[in-house]
Order: C-alpha cells, then sequence, then structure tokens
C-alpha cells in the first residue's frame, strides 16, 4: 500500500500495466508507448524508484534480488520494455505469485517502476492417498492392488518467513511408511546468492520390488515385517545467481537394510550384503531459461549432474554418475508451440548392484514403456512434441470465495502429439529381459489442462514400438 501511495504522490499519471503472462504465452510485451511520450527526447533513461505492492508476506528484499538494474542504473530507451519484461518473469517464475504487473513513468529522463505482484496461498496440509507404486499402470497389474496404498499428512510451507524459504514434512503410513522433514533456502544475504538445504528421511516398507522378469519389476511381500528399510541425513549449498541459473553442491549420508529373504531371493540386491552404508556427494547446474516454469513453451533448459558415491561398507566399489538434460521451446505462431528434450546418463563402476542398476522406466521413461524397466548403467532419452492451445479462459474468478490467493483459477487446455526415442545400454541382461541393448520408441497424441498452482494434468494415448497402445494418466509437464 505504501509503495502505491508513493507512486501516486508522484503526481503522474498511470499506465496500462502489463498483464501478468500466463503459462501459455509466449508474446512480448508491446513497447511502453507512455514513457516515450513522456520523455522523447531521451535515449538512455536513470532508474530514480523501484517499487513493490502487494507483497504482504514476501520480503522486498526477496524480489530486488531477482532483478538486473537497481535504483541508479541507466538503461537504453529502447531495451526498456524488453528488459522489464524479463524481470517480470523473473519474478514470476518465484512460482510465489499470481500474476505479477509492471507499470511504468517517466519525468525528465528519470523512471519510477512498480512491481504490483498477487501473493499465492503458502502453506498446504495435504492428506496423502496414494499409490505404492511407480504409476497408475503398474498399480493396476498389482493382483493386491488395493493393499497396495498409502495414506498420511504432507504438510508444504511455501515461502516460509517471506523469505521464499521451503519448509517440507511427512508423515505416510500404510504399504509405505515414511517420516520426513525437509528446507530449502535458495538465497541469503543482501544479493540472494548463497543458500542452504538440509534434509532429514525414514522409511521401510511391507513389500520391495528385488528383481526384474519379463521387463517388469517382481516384487517380495512380507506381512508382518518389512524388507526393506532405508534412512537418510542430507545438507548442501546453493549458489544462485537468479531464479534461472543455480548450482547445488549436497552431502548425504545413507544407510539401507533388507531382510534376509530378500537377500535369498536376490544375492545381487546388495552385492552379497543385507545392510549397506554410503555417502554421496552430487554437483548440480541448472539453467533454466524457459518463459514459465509449469508450463513451458519458449526458451531452453540445461542441466548438468555429477554424483559420486563411496560406500562405507568394505569391498564395495565406488560409482560415479553423470546426468545431462537440454530442451528447448519454440512458438511456431498461430497457437502451435514445438519442444523437444534430450537426456542421458552414464555410469562409471567396477560392479554395480541391482539396486543401483536403474535407467529408463523409473524416473525417466519413454512413454507407452509405463507397465516396465529397463535396468542398464547407461541410456538416452530424446523426445519431442507440437501443441496447439485450443482455448485458454484466463482465470475464471469464483465468486462464492472472497480470498484473492484462491478465488481464480485459470484454465488453459493443450491438444499435443509426441514422439519419444530411448536406448539402454547394459552390460549383462537376464535372460527374460528384452528391452535393455534395443532401441525403445512410441508416438501418442494427449490433452494438457494446465491449472491451479502450476497443476498440469495430462491425458495421453500412445503406441509404443511393441505395438501395445493405451491410455495413461500424468500429473505433470512431460518434457
Amino acid at each position: 500500500m505504501l509503495a502505491c501511495l508513493l507512486f501516486l504522490l508522484l503526481g503522474l499519471p498511470t499506465v496500462a500495466p502489463v498483464r501478468a503472462a500466463a503459462p501459455d504465452t509466449a508474446r512480448r510485451a508491446a513497447p511502453d508507448s507512455l514513457v516515450r511520450a513522456q520523455c522523447p527526447q531521451y535515449t538512455a533513461l536513470r532508474v530514480a524508484s523501484i517499487l513493490f505492492v502487494g507483497n504482504g508476506v514476501t520480503k522486498e528484499r526477496i524480489l530486488r534480488a531477482e532483478l538486473d538494474f537497481r535504483e541508479g542504473d541507466t538503461l537504453p530507451a529502447a531495451e526498456l520494455t524488453s528488459r522489464l519484461e524479463a524481470n517480470r518473469r523473473r519474478i514470476y517464475n518465484l512460482q510465489l505469485f499470481h500474476q505479477v504487473l509492471t507499470e511504468t513513468v517517466c519525468r525528465d529522463g528519470e523512471i519510477t517502476v512498480l512491481f504490483s505482484v498477487q501473493e499465492r496461498w503458502y502453506t498446504f496440509p495435504v492428506p496423502i492417498f496414494s499409490l505404492a507404486d511407480r504409476n497408475f499402470r503398474s498399480w493396476l497389474d498389482r493382483a493386491d492392488k488395493w493393499q497396495r496404498v498409502d495414506y498420511g499428512l504432507h504438510v508444504v510451507r511455501r515461502n516460509f518467513r517471506g523469505r521464499n524459504e521451503d519448509l517440507t514434512g511427512n508423515v505416510q503410513l500404510g504399504f509405505n511408511r515414511k517420516y520426513e522433514l525437509f528446507y530449502e533456502a535458495p538465497g541469503y544475504g543482501r544479493r540472494r546468492r548463497l543458500g542452504a538445504g538440509f534434509g532429514v528421511s525414514y522409511y521401510r516398507s511391507h513389500a520391495l520390488d528385488y528383481a526384474t522378469q519379463q521387463d517388469r519389476l517382481v516384487a517380495f511381500r512380507d506381512e508382518k515385517g518389512f524388507p526393506i528399510e532405508r534412512r537418510y541425513l542430507t545438507a548442501g549449498l546453493r549458489w544462485r545467481h537468479t531464479v534461472q541459473r543455480r548450482t547445488a553442491l549436497d552431502v548425504a549420508y545413507h544407510r539401507e537394510q533388507i531382510s534376509d529373504a530378500v537377500l535369498d531371493l536376490n544375492p545381487d540386491y546388495f552385492l552379497g550384503r543385507t545392510r549397506r552404508e554410503y555417502l554421496d556427494f552430487s554437483l548440480s547446474s541448472t539453467l533454466n531459461q524457459r518463459n514459465t516454469f509449469a508450463y513451458p513453451l519458449t526458451g531452453r533448459f540445461v542441466q548438468a549432474v555429477l554424483v559420486y558415491r563411496t560406500f562405507l561398507t568394505p569391498a564395495t566399489p565406488a560409482i560415479t554418475t553423470a546426468r545431462a538434460q537440454y530442451a528447448q521451446y519454440f512458438a511456431l505462431g498461430r497457437g502451435f508451440y514445438y519442444n523437444f528434450s534430450l537426456q542421458g546418463q552414464l555410469r562409471l563402476a567396477e560392479r554395480v548392484s541391482y539396486a543401483d542398476n536403474r535407467a529408463l522406466g523409473y524416473d525417466n521413461l519413454v512413454r507407452g514403456y509405463d507397465p516396465y524397466v529397463v535396468d542398464g548403467r547407461h541410456y538416452g532419452l530424446a523426445q519431442q512434441s507440437v501443441s496447439y492451445r485450443l482455448f485458454d479462459l484466463g482465470q475464471v474468478k469464483l465468486n462464492a470465495i472472497d480470498n484473492p490467493k484462491i478465488n481464480r483459477i485459470p484454465l488453459v487446455l493443450y491438444l499435443n502429439t509426441f514422439v519419444d526415442a530411448g536406448y539402454v545400454a547394459a552390460r549383462t541382461v537376464a535372460a527374460t529381459n528384452r528391452l535393455p541393448n534395443q532401441l525403445l520408441s512410441s508416438a501418442g497424441v494427449g490433452l494438457h489442462l494446465v491449472t491451479f498452482y502450476d497443476r498440469v494434468l495430462t491425458i495421453e494415448y500412445t503406441r509404443n514400438g511393441r505395438g501395445q497402445g493405451g491410455f495413461f494418466f500424468r500429473s505433470e509437464f512431460p518434457i
């Protein structure tokens, strides 16, 4: 409110705000004709003041840290519109606000810039009722599917203390027991450059997928005991230039234990052991220059990760894993968009256990192969798609709800068609598994709904290289 009063006290006319780009918007902001009319003779403009309004919870210094200009800086008049739009998107991509608007006025070659934000709801206590499998299709294939559910409470506090910190807690009961607490701070200090992350987790389950047969996971179930138990502690440092450029260094201690029954079924699960301890040292760097992070349509994404795992249990060789991803997004015009993604993994070790010999079908997959997993040390994955915006209803207002943080629901629907291809390189392959060391491919068509709080809901029909087809449901942007 104070920022608005200061802005009005300048005695200058306000301009129509540049509306926050919706998740589907890739267009550039229109030239600021009013600024040019107010200061036509100036080729460079001095930033007199920067004001923020609407950030009732978020600290102003968090927002200022995202800007690439300060009071006293001089900006070329010809670049003003694009410069302000780039900074507006940085603030929007903090994912702390429903929308971010900019207003600019000029007097005697000096500009005042106002950023107006609408904050989101930041505390989310969410009941847990989930399937204890990798995806919906693999859960349907289980004979005991209705016993393989989890329940509990998942609590997320975003923008903790108004400093863009995240605090997450999990209490999960049922088929899988999980107790977790995580804290993530992107950056401390005036420039918000150096941050930190901490976490602790304890997990155990009545079932464990102990082997892969016919390219599917085989589970062992113990009604009374817990065949798998995991616990870990993690801590790390974050170097954050902006919301678009981040580097993280993490160290994690893991302790894992399986039952004697699992060891008998698969002696290679932990290389002949029932318990192992190890340290993971990981270094990751991310460049995220997409127009929006929830459902990107333009820009690029680059990420590289290097993990070194050293075992505290004797006679277990260390593992070095390198992963990388590159994605590019293009606006084709008339509501059409194209994107592609390339990613891969190299895993170097003298020997790896079954638990570490994972490639596609876990965190990444060739769409259409959802029921399967492909084990191996190395993999490559290529994905591409074309999207067409069917409709954009903007923000639908729920008149029965007064709170502006939750009474507007964005609804944007895309028609999407895609092609995936992947390959897993494995040294040794069980006789019943056919997918390693083979080209995997698929194609499909789907509907993507972009809605509340960056949620993307998708339904796809896919046919894979085996000639199998089916419908698949997902809850995130596929690429």
